[in-house]
């Protein structure tokens, strides 16, 4: 009981001299709070029978913690898993003319919904749907904060209290939880599973019309594949059927591709031009996937549609902001200007080349004189592409405790991400950005350093 006697009071370490810096950085409240959160960490210790620490000693605690809350978020790091789109590390990242019309539109005021010309109040989507229509070839199109949202805003505002036709193969759940009954669900939009697992036919689509269904809906398969004895009808005949019927056609193409991904020795994705040529009325896809921009949810196609969904009350709930906006315009225009497979970061990684790749790593080994050079393959993640591919070269380390090893590089500054394989540590060059390798190399450097003391 003796050791808890001596517990220092908050006053006392608020006043100790060593607490006058954290006071000038973080403010006397928050300060304060730390000491108790510290504290009561202290008696706990006490209690298991942990050594009595010093003022310094808890002071010094306090300071660390508040450095940890007061850390920036997110923070840059470094992508060495060869995920090109790792949704745990941001998706993609964007392009340079996107960064700095982000930079731009973060200092200051700007025209997010002002008229410049006219010196009045404006549309903050007027730009960017400009960009897309001429791009997709869409009638119209508006931009929410992510294509969840922009699959809810549509269901909620074409479908609410509906049936609405869906494949029981395209009812997916995706990362984070989101699973497509869900929404339609949250949206007040009543779901008819068509089909079976496998497969689905017109006919099964025409039952459900006459069933009383008011829009059919498509949803890319994501992050997985069905493969073997399969059926589903293309867009053109869904097209016809949903026209004939006089319902509305909505596709969730979910991985915003606008380019052919067969030019990088990838399967070929349906792209929203493709879609909408077809005969779709509404695609809703991601920004921040193969699109190679921002978090954001678009949704294109047929302008009856898309103002139904512009005038919704819902819609103010999920509208981008000026940074986003500001980083979409960016990357659009690269597409606009038939540069984006040199300008976008996405296209860069998957266009990169084995030879390129292999002697990448291979510098890399001679700089650090550890490793070996193995053959590797990329992944695209982020719910595109499932299960597909790219080869690549990985630098391994061989180590006992390859966990140790990543937890070493988490901690550089900035943070290196990795991955095991065959209880190695492997370096996949892909998804290094071309000024990042001095960065990685002097973490790999200070993390095997610190892992042999």
């Amino acid at each position: 009981m003796d050791a808890f006697r001596q517990i220092p009071s908050v006053d006392h370490l608020l006043t100790h001299a060593l607490t006058g810096e954290l006071i000038a950085s973080f403010g006397r409240e928050w300060t304060a709070n730390a000491i108790r959160d510290v504290l009561a960490e202290y008696r706990e210790e006490l209690r298991a029978g942990i050594t009595v620490a010093s003022d310094e000693t808890l002071i010094s605690r306090t300071a660390a913690r508040l450095s940890s809350q007061a850390a920036l978020f997110p923070v840059q790091i470094i992508n060495a898993t060869g995920v090109v789109l790792h949704t745990n590390l941001g998706r993609a990242p964007l392009s340079i003319q996107a960064r700095m019309a982000v930079a731009s539109a973060a200092n200051g005021y700007s025209n997010l919904e002002y008229e410049l010309g006219q010196g009045k109040r404006g549309s903050r989507n007027t730009q960017v749907e400009s960009l897309l229509t001429r791009l997709t070839g869409a009638e119209a199109a508006l931009v929410v904060n992510n294509n969840s949202g922009a699959v809810l805003l549509a269901l909620t505002a074409l479908a609410r209290r509906k049936k609405v036709a869906v494949a029981r193969s395209q009812l997916v759940e995706i990362g984070g939880g989101f699973r497509v009954p869900d929404v339609l669900r949250e949206s007040g939009a009543r779901l008819v599973e068509i089909g079976t697992t496998n497969r689905v036919h017109l006919r099964d689509y025409q039952q459900a019309l006459e069933e009383g269904a008011q829009l059919l809906m498509l949803t890319h398969h994501s992050n997985f594949k069905i493969v073997g004895f399969t059926a589903e009808p293309n867009f053109k005949e869904l097209s016809v059927l949903a026209k004939s019927a006089g319902v509305p056609l909505l596709f969730d193409q979910g991985s915003g591709a606008l380019l052919d991904t067969a030019s990088w020795g990838l399967p070929h994705e349906i792209t929203v031009q493709e879609a909408l040529q077809a005969g779709v009325d509404l695609v809703c896809f991601s920004g921040d996937k193969l699109l190679g921009g921002p978090q954001a949810g678009i949704i294109a196609g047929k302008k009856a549609l898309v103002d139904k969904l512009r005038t919704h009350a819902l819609y103010r709930a999920l509208r981008p902001d000026k940074l986003c906006l500001a980083a979409l315009s960016a990357t659009l225009l690269h597409y606009l200007k038939a540069e984006a497979e040199v300008c976008v970061p996405v296209y860069q990684m998957l266009g990169r080349q084995e030879d390129a790749l292999r002697e990448q790593a291979l510098n890399w080994q001679q700089e650090l004189g550890v490793g070996n050079l193995i053959p590797g393959r990329s992944t695209i993640g982020g719910g595109s592409l499932p299960e597909e591919t790219l080869p690549t070269w990985l630098l391994a380390l061989e180590t006992r405790g390859p966990q140790k090893l990543l937890a070493r590089l988490r901690a550089c500054q900035p943070a290196i991400i990795a991955r095991v394989e065959d209880k190695r540590v492997v370096f996949d060059p892909r998804t290094i950005l071309p000024d990042e390798d001095q960065y990685l190399l002097a973490g790999i450097r200070t993390a095997l350093a610190q892992f042999k003391e």
